[in-house]
């Protein structure tokens, strides 16, 4: 392994659900030295939405070479995190949405993420979230 790891981004439609799902994250995944990991909530006024511009920022501050995971929290994050991969020049070359809660999707993707796995086994194990159980 080379010391490159999965970047991760959280995008949210707001600044303090994103922060505050990348601290649950952090204070999960334990102490050490974590993945990267930055968020893009809102837009850049501050108000609610996503922001295309916020959301190339962040990716490309976590991008360490070996890919960046992008969770997202819902549907029109979606649409703008797909509008900036087929335009091809905003995110790093690496770059994965992934399908994947979003609480717990963070919280997987950040620990996996933290030993080294690839991009491929960080969007797999925030996917696999989805299988998680409450009852």
């Amino acid at each position: 392994m080379s010391g490159e790891r999965v970047g991760i981004v959280l995008v949210s439609h707001s600044a303090a659900v994103a922060t505050a799902v990348a601290e649950l994250a952090r204070g999960l995944a334990g102490g050490g030295d974590p993945a990267p990991l930055a968020v893009a909530g809102g837009t850049p006024d501050g108000g609610l939405g996503t922001s295309s511009e916020l959301i190339a920022a962040a990716a490309r501050s976590v991008d360490a070479g070996a890919g960046v995971a992008v969770l997202v929290d819902l549907g029109s994050a979606v649409l703008t995190v797909k509008a900036l991969l087929a335009e091809g020049d905003g995110l790093p070359e690496r770059t994965l949405l992934v399908d994947a809660p979003f609480v717990e999707g963070a919280v997987a993707a950040l620990v996996t993420a933290g030993t080294g796995a690839d991009l491929e086994a960080v969007a797999a194990a925030a996917s696999e979230a989805y299988a998680y159980r409450k009852v």
